[in-house]
């Protein structure tokens, strides 16, 4: 494994089984001011995220032994760790997938590298690496339909009083729809509020992440009544959505 020397960098854990494409991400990544830690299977993986404070995993999705969809399974089982994942598959089947999994982004292979930097710096402006005092300016509590989001500590409180983990992703397309409550929001709409950049036209990542997001929210995914369906439209956010100030502000 190697690491950057970079003492206050985020610090990003490449995962991937070829050799050459951990040490071009990984001298290319540090030229740009991260910590880089390298691994080339999911042992390592595990390793290296008991070792560090990671903040961001790029994980490949072919890997020997436990396959990359399988280990970002577990992962955003345990963590809220953000993950790019990598492949050499260009089918939309695979990226729905792997954003099904909990991915917060994906590439495929070949890629520029320059792109995969935009998106890891992306990533980690919609996560927990935003700078102290940009997460306290922005921070509110956020009540719906008995739920609290705390929009500076990004956490989510359910009804009964549990803390819900979410995703970068799921995190962002929560925002989208509570700053914009009761008002139909089309796929193109979500795609610029929650990532900011252009999509394929058919992607359907929008609708992995909304899936997901009810899958935390909603009493019955599959009957939803906080985020439903507009036939042609989109989707729409029905709870009233109040602001409360919240502790230290």
């Amino acid at each position: 494994m190697t690491m950057a020397s970079a003492e206050q960098a985020a610090h990003v854990l490449v995962v991937d089984d070829d050799r050459e494409i951990r040490d071009l991400l990984g001298r290319f990544l540090a030229k740009h001011g991260f910590r880089v830690t390298t691994a080339r299977d999911g042992r390592e993986m595990h390793r290296a995220i008991a070792d560090w404070k990671i903040e961001l995993v790029i994980l490949d999705l072919m890997l020997p032994g436990e396959d990359g969809l399988s280990l970002c399974r577990g992962l955003r089982a345990t963590s809220q760790i953000p993950v790019i994942m990598l492949t050499v598959m260009g089918e939309e089947t695979d990226r729905i997938v792997g954003l099904e999994m909990g991915a917060d982004d994906y590439l495929t292979k070949p890629f520029n590298p320059r792109e995969l930097l935009a998106r890891v710096k992306a990533v980690l402006r919609r996560t927990q690496f935003a700078p102290a005092s940009q997460k306290a300016a922005g921070r509110r509590m956020l009540c719906f339909a008995g739920w609290k989001l705390d929009t500076g500590r990004r956490r989510l409180e359910s009804p009964d009083g549990l803390v819900v983990d979410l995703s970068a992703g799921e995190f962002d397309m929560l925002m989208a729809f509570v700053e914009h409550p009761q008002r139909v929001l089309n796929r193109d709409q979500l795609l610029d509020l929650t990532h900011g950049r252009a999509e394929a036209p058919f992607d359907r990542s929008i609708d992995m992440q909304v899936s997901r997001l009810r899958h935390k929210i909603e009493v019955d995914p599959k009957n939803p009544v906080l985020i439903k369906t507009v036939r042609g439209g989109g989707y729409i956010f029905t709870a009233e959505v109040t602001q409360n100030a919240t502790p230290g502000t």
